[in-house]
């Protein structure tokens, strides 16, 4: 494959995604704690892009087995190309958070004190916080042949210390380590009393580094640094050995804290040697080590973010709007009937599908409801009004994916108490994450004869059923009691219940069976449009584009001559603009106060638009590794109203977009002069929230 032509390399784009991220942080026009909460975002996902992403790369080359698409020697050239990058974006990440935002936050009230601007005050409340809170729990190991390296937890906060003089038995130990507390908060708020301001705070390691001598009495402390390892949290189940994979995952959870450590993040000042002795602990090499100036996990800072109540500082809050046609409707079930409703979150409320799924546990005419589950989070009305109805006699079908990653302990759980409660409950396909989102409610209703009969109501969506990423992701949910659709929603879960074939759908898409091929067809029929002289359109967006097959298609129909726009926020390999290639390919990307997640697809077809809706990104783990759904939006008044809000703002965006070149950089987009700045996230806000919310 020509040069210009290769895919762009996964890892690589991630990486550039968390860069567009953190432009995000550096933004001046932005409120102060949501600059530190993008800080805090870059810093979470690369812990997740090291424990997923890379620990894979090194675990491959560790088999010599090559990634896909790479040698053996390009996979190493790769990890090389990743750790400058990431030591670039973090150089970049501490330079925003300790010249910008801190100071900028201490000029606003609200102050991270480091341990050196102590006032005397406050260095004798952190003396008594340490002494009654935090010393108690503290184990120092002192290294010697008794007392070797202890294990370390993944992510964990552990200090190094380098000692003088002898220890109790009269023995040179001059390495210890100390471990900090996990139930202890990271961020302390300094009481108002101490420190005379509302909003001053402290950082656990501040108060455990001015004390750290106390825990060595008759030692002299050399030099300590602050030191986080990063390990494999993938998890893997062997499809032959497992029986019931609920109880191997209950197994298998513990050990992620201790798989094959990836990454080493250290202090700053961190001396040479003890950074080496570190890392020979944890069988890594200096292309692991990453440096710090600043604390070793940024991502902590956000529990800061919480304890602060100034809205001056925060994005200005908005209650989510209604659709026309849920307003003056106090019967849920009776709107759906008369037409179909489309949800647009956050914009609009998720209310009615919490609603949606009350009504179906309160109602005694409501006989069965199904529905899948991704991530729901720890607390969730929705699941509670699961059990409920199942403790009410209702048939409760629930498919749990236990393998949404970093979600599996909170699934399990909910899992068990469904069980108890009566439901049924499935784990989806083994070796296939069951990602669709789905619900489904059958209801005995009398027709105008006065004979009973079941009628089923279905939601269908681009996102997680949980309240609250609702309210920080954009996408779009249908509401619908369409026979068709409702009949395949139904077939859906009767195909990952018995395992059986699913049946021929007559509305919906179903990876990893149909999706994919339908997706090329209808990407080829604009290329066959193009060829025969008619209009060819292709708009899509999504959160990544990967798959092999899907871009070669999108090539050849840029070839004929399709105009294809693609709105993608994370990862994409194709590359746009290429001559003779890719000349009619453009991809943009939108980053803004929420995280665009929705994926919308759109088929000019010569005039007769198709419009689809998904769970499923344009990735070969989404096509062919998952249960994955697409339907279409017949209703044409919604149909357009997907394209008006999904599609076309954030092609006009010149305010939180960026654009991809051939060779894999991202350029913002600036507006020209005297040209009216486009915000995407903020006109559908304005135009969506609820209208007494205007401000």
């Amino acid at each position: 494959m020509a040069p210009d032509a290769a895919p762009l390399n996964r890892e690589l784009s991630l990486l550039a995604f968390n860069r567009r991220v953190l432009a995000l942080a550096e933004d001046p026009r932005l409120p102060l704690l949501e600059r530190l909460r993008y800080l805090c975002i870059v810093a979470s996902n690369l812990d997740e892009f090291f424990e997923i992403r890379i620990a894979g790369v090194k675990e491959q080359l560790r088999a010599k087995i090559a990634p896909p698409g790479l040698t053996l020697n390009e996979a190493r050239v790769l990890l090389a190309q990743v750790g400058d990058q990431t030591r670039a974006l973090l150089a970049d990440q501490y330079r925003v958070l300790n010249d910008d935002v801190l100071p900028a936050l201490a000029k606003a009230g609200v102050r991270l004190v480091r341990r050196t601007e102590f006032t005397p005050a406050e260095r004798a409340w952190a003396a008594r916080y340490f002494r009654h809170e935090v010393r108690p729990l503290l184990t120092p190991i002192g290294l010697d042949p008794a007392h070797p390296f202890p294990q370390v937890v993944n992510k964990s906060l552990n200090f190094v210390i380098e000692l003088t003089g002898k220890d109790a038995f009269g023995r040179e130990t001059g390495i210890a380590i100390v471990k900090a507390p996990r139930v202890l908060p990271r961020i302390i708020k300094v009481p108002s009393e101490v420190c005379g301001e509302d909003n001053a705070f402290v950082m656990l390691s501040s108060v455990i580094h001015d004390h750290l001598h106390e825990l060595f009495p008759g030692r002299g402390v050399v030099t300590y640094a602050q030191f986080r390892v990063t390990r494999d949290a993938d998890l893997w189940i062997d499809e032959e050995e497992v029986k019931n994979l609920r109880q191997a995952l209950q197994g298998e959870l513990p050990q992620r804290q201790f798989g094959s450590a990836v990454r080493l993040e250290v202090a700053a000042a961190c001396p040479a040697p003890v950074a080496q002795f570190l890392l020979q602990q944890f069988d890594l090499t200096e292309a692991d080590l990453y440096r710090c100036e600043g604390p070793v996990n940024v991502a902590r800072l956000s529990s800061l973010i919480d304890q602060i109540d100034l809205d001056a500082l925060k994005f200005p809050a908005f209650v989510p709007g209604l659709p026309d046609r849920l307003r003056d409707q106090p019967d849920i079930l009776a709107a759906i009937r008369q037409n179909d409703i489309l949800l647009h979150h956050p914009y609009q409320s998720f209310e009615p599908v919490v609603d949606f799924i009350r009504r179906a546990a309160d109602d005694p005419d409501v006989v069965a409801i199904k529905q899948t589950v991704y991530r729901t989070g720890v607390n969730s009305v929705l699941m509670e009004a699961l059990i409920q109805a199942a403790l009410r006699g209702k048939e409760v079908t629930v498919v749990v994916e236990l393998m949404a990653r970093f979600d599996e302990e909170a699934n399990i759980n909910w899992a068990e108490r469904l069980e108890r409660a009566g439901a049924q409950v499935v784990y989806g396909v083994f070796g296939l994450k069951t990602h669709a989102k789905l619900a489904l409610l059958i209801r005995r209703e009398r027709d105008r004869q006065g004979r009973n009969h079941l009628v089923p109501y279905a939601h269908l969506g681009t996102g997680n059923y949980h309240p609250r990423t609702t309210r920080l992701y954009t996408d779009f949910g249908l509401l619908t009691a369409d026979s068709a659709i409702c009949a395949d929603v139904n077939e859906v879960f009767l195909h990952i219940t018995s395992l059986a074939r699913a049946g021929r759908m007559k509305r919906l898409l179903l990876a990893p069976f149909t999706m994919h091929r339908r997706v090329v067809e209808m990407i080829r029929r604009e290329t066959r449009h193009a060829r025969e002289g008619r209009p060819g359109r292709i708009v899509a967006k999504m959160n990544a584009l990967m798959e092999e097959g899907v871009i070669r298609a999108l090539y050849q129909a840029s070839q004929a001559g399709v105009e294809i726009d693609l709105i993608v926020r994370g990862a994409c390999a194709l590359r746009p603009g290429v001559k003779g290639l890719s000349d009619n390919i453009r991809v943009r990307s939108i980053l803004g106060r929420f995280l665009e997640h929705h994926r919308v697809w759109y088929f000019g077809n010569a005039g007769q638009a198709d419009v689809w809706l998904s769970s499923a990104d344009w990735m070969g783990r989404n096509l062919f590794r998952r249960i994955e759904v697409a339907f279409p939006v017949r209703d044409p008044e919604l149909r357009k109203r997907v394209v008006e809000e999904g599609l076309k703002p954030h092609l006009a965006d010149n305010r939180n977009a960026w654009l991809l070149a051939a060779d894999g950089g991202w350029t913002k987009v600036k507006p020209r002069r005297r040209t009216l700045v486009r915000d995407a996230q903020a006109e559908l806000l304005q135009q969506l929230r609820e209208p007494d919310d205007a401000e």
